[in-house]
């Protein structure tokens, strides 16, 4: 017999930690501390096995995935896989084990108050048991899931007495003030332990930690120049009277939890198990990283320089402006308008100026699937959809996040339609929503309250907006990023739209009427179509209209928020 114990370690309620604030810093340093908690700290602590024997730890940066506890009895502790809030190591025996699961969770509770883990153990026979059955069933399945589930341990933290003060972000007892953590003096609120925590790792008085992360892995080989990564809302791009919204958009990957699932049910032991499992999630944490980079390149290169200030233009084909974004300037530094909060992996989330979203989040999605062609599981590239929320700067940022999180949920739902429950090729896809003011139920509840109208030609209600859509261009579907972006660009910058803001609006006004209005606008103004979908049915440039599902009422809404990044538009 070979008995191991098998350990798995899962980080609950993470999103409710990094997002659950409405200071961009502390959401920053929640990541931060997140990424932490899941990787160096558990590395760490399983370094601290050390005087009792061998400790394995894969090198990242190698191809190196053959685990090493089964085949040199002198190594008494393996980490197989982190990422993505769980982490599973192999340990020689249950006193390893338990001693490795104290020293995480005291670390915990010292340097992450608020973030929450649950750990399981399982011994199990190498030669006899199956491991990924191990993971999935016994500690998955029936210990985690009954831990978290079924035998619920008090979450709420002590809270103070009727003297006490109380955080502005997390309601619990206040222990300082944030101008101590970078926050100025005008701006400064109460914190307690867990915003502090979060505070520190922002902060250039304790070493700006979050922000070197960045440099080291997004950042990497980029040149920066003088450009700063920014820590606040309005350091990103906002600028007097000028636009003052936001972005956050949310990513994730489409299926990816099967795609392992049915790469790793086809290992021929344990030792391939891990094999399988080291090399598929390390090359998945790649290509998210990659692409991120990717994404802050071309932002990087679009930035120039106009009467001493840097800044991200877009242009008709005459050079005349039809929007830019001002870099902002502070304290003697430019600071770039985007900002990674999440990454590695397939979960991606960055903040950027509102007018760069959608050009950066179809990039995004782009790139994944370039960076993604070669899995080595040998099923094609992985897809992935994002929701982008843009919302004015101070905005709660906390239910800016949750709108991404609803707006990519929505985009999924609909890939998953158009392929037929999956039956056909997955796609990446994206949905989006502005909000001018106040946001008032779910984003199913909104389009249905406010995108969808009654029309004379139709029995049916029919659909004002054509979101969610797919990012990639194919030849036989319209209703995707880089048709809709030609659309509009030509409001904008075409001889028949541009400048022209009360016919681009009587067009709006007029769509909500159906196709007979739309024509007879049309006919009014001298125009033969409106501007082009290609691919489209000749109609849908006629009448507005195709299939219950109007093709420019999004263009409209969108056009001032729409700043073309390496796209032909913008070449």
């Amino acid at each position: 017999m070979n008995q191991l114990v098998a350990t798995i370690i899962d980080t609950t309620g993470i999103q409710k930690y990094i997002f659950g604030s409405n200071r961009l810093r502390e959401n920053i340093g929640g990541s931060y501390l997140v990424q932490l908690a899941t990787s160096e700290w558990v590395e760490k602590c399983l370094r601290e096995l050390s005087e009792f024997g061998i400790i394995y730890i894969p090198d990242k940066e190698t191809q190196d995935f053959e685990p090493r506890i089964i085949k040199n009895s002198e190594v008494i502790g393996e980490l197989i896989y982190a990422g993505g809030g769980n982490t599973v190591l192999l340990f020689r025996n249950q006193e390893y084990a338990k001693y490795f699961t104290k020293k995480l969770t005291n670390k915990f509770l010292r340097e992450a108050p608020g973030l929450n883990i649950v750990v399981a153990h399982q011994t199990f026979d190498w030669d006899k048991e199956s491991l990924q059955e191990v993971i999935d069933k016994k500690l998955i399945q029936d210990k985690l899931e009954n831990e978290k589930r079924n035998k619920p341990r008090p979450s709420m933290s002590l809270l103070g007495l009727s003297v006490t003060a109380t955080c502005n972000s997390t309601g619990l007892v206040a222990v300082d003030t944030s101008k101590k953590y970078g926050i100025p003096s005008k701006d400064s609120y109460l914190v307690s332990r867990e915003s502090v925590a979060k505070l520190k790792k922002v902060d250039s008085n304790f070493g700006e930690l979050a922000n070197k992360e960045l440099l080291n892995t997004i950042f990497q080989g980029l040149n920066l120049g003088e450009y700063h990564i920014p820590y606040d809302v309005d350091d990103l791009g906002r600028s007097e009277g000028d636009s003052s919204y936001i972005a956050i958009v949310h990513a994730d990957g489409n299926r990816l939890g099967n795609r392992f699932q049915s790469y790793l049910e086809n290992a021929s032991d344990n030792e391939d198990y891990i094999i399988k499992m080291r090399g598929l999630s390390q090359t998945v944490n790649t290509a998210g990283i990659n692409a991120l980079r990717a994404v802050a390149q071309m932002l990087i290169n679009s930035i120039t320089i106009e009467d001493n200030q840097a800044v991200i233009k877009y242009v008709d084909k005459s050079e005349e402006v039809i929007n830019k974004v001002i870099l902002q300037k502070r304290d003697g530094k430019t600071y770039l308008p985007f900002r990674p909060v999440v990454y590695g992996g397939d979960d991606i989330t960055f903040v950027c100026d509102g007018r760069l979203g959608l050009s950066l989040a179809a990039k995004l999605l782009d790139k994944f699937e370039e960076f993604t062609t070669e899995l080595p599981d040998n099923e094609g590239k992985a897809t992935a959809c994002a929701g982008i929320a843009i919302v004015k700067t101070h905005y709660p940022f906390a239910k800016a996040y949750k709108l991404s999180e609803a707006l990519c949920d929505n985009a999924k739902k609909w890939m998953k339609k158009q392929t037929n429950n999956y039956e056909n090729t997955l796609f990446s896809a994206l949905d989006w929503h502005i909000v001018a003011s106040g946001l008032i139920g779910s984003i199913h509840e909104i389009r249905k309250r406010e995108y969808e109208v009654k029309i004379p030609e139709r029995d049916e209600t029919a659909s004002l907006t054509m979101r969610p859509m797919r990012s990639e261009s194919i030849e036989n579907e319209w209703r995707n990023w880089a048709k809709f972006s030609t659309v509009v660009n030509e409001f904008n910058t075409g001889d028949n739209w541009k400048d022209k803001r009360n016919k681009l609006m009587k067009l709006r006004d007029v769509l909500r009427q159906g196709k007979e209005a739309t024509e007879q606008f049309r006919q009014l103004y001298g125009l033969d179509n409106l501007p082009d979908f290609p691919g489209a049915n000749s109609k849908l440039k006629k009448q507005g209209w195709w299939e219950g599902v109007c093709g420019y009422f999004d263009a409209i809404e969108t056009m001032e928020f729409y700043i073309p990044l390496g796209e032909p538009n913008n070449e």
